[in-house]
C-alpha cells in the first residue's frame, strides 16, 4: 500500500498546479523593483548593461520560448512572466525592469507558495544573466 500512496499523493498533487496568489508587491515603485521579502523565496540582482532596453528585449524573447514560461505583461521598460515548475507546477513570478537612467536591468524572481525555494529563483537569476552576457 505504501507504494501506491507515494506514486498517488505527488500524481494529485501535479494535477493541482500549485498556482498560489500573485504577489502584491509586483511592479516598479519608485524607479525600482521591490526588495525580497525573505532570501528564502526570493532572488533580486541588478546588472549594468549599456543598453537596458534592448538587454530587456533581448531575455523577453527568449523567455517567450523557454518551456513553463508565460510572459504576463510586455512594454519596453518591464517585463512580468511567470515560471512553472516541472514536476508540480508551482508558480514563480519573475520580473525585468530596464533602468535607463542608471543604465542598469533590474532582475527579481519570487516564488508564490512555499517557505523555501530551494534556490530556484537565484538558478533562474543567475541563468539569466549568463545569457544576457553571452549575447
Amino acid at each position: 500500500m505504501a507504494p501506491l500512496i507515494r506514486f498517488t499523493v505527488p500524481f494529485i498533487l501535479g494535477l493541482l498546479h500549485l498556482i498560489g496568489p500573485v504577489p502584491a508587491d509586483l511592479g516598479v515603485q519608485q524607479g525600482q523593483l521591490s526588495p525580497c521579502p525573505s532570501p528564502a523565496h526570493c532572488a533580486r540582482q541588478v546588472w549594468s548593461v549599456q543598453n537596458p532596453t534592448q538587454a530587456l528585449q533581448g531575455l523577453a524573447d527568449q523567455l517567450s520560448q523557454a518551456p513553463r514560461t508565460a510572459v504576463v505583461e510586455r512594454s519596453d521598460t518591464y517585463l512580468h512572466a511567470t515560471c512553472s515548475s516541472r514536476l508540480f507546477g508551482f508558480v514563480d513570478d519573475l520580473e525585468l525592469y530596464a533602468d535607463q537612467e542608471r543604465q542598469q536591468l533590474q532582475a527579481r524572481s519570487v516564488s508564490r507558495l512555499g517557505d523555501s525555494d530551494l534556490g530556484v529563483n537565484a538558478r533562474r537569476l543567475e541563468e539569466l544573466h549568463q545569457q544576457l552576457s553571452s549575447s
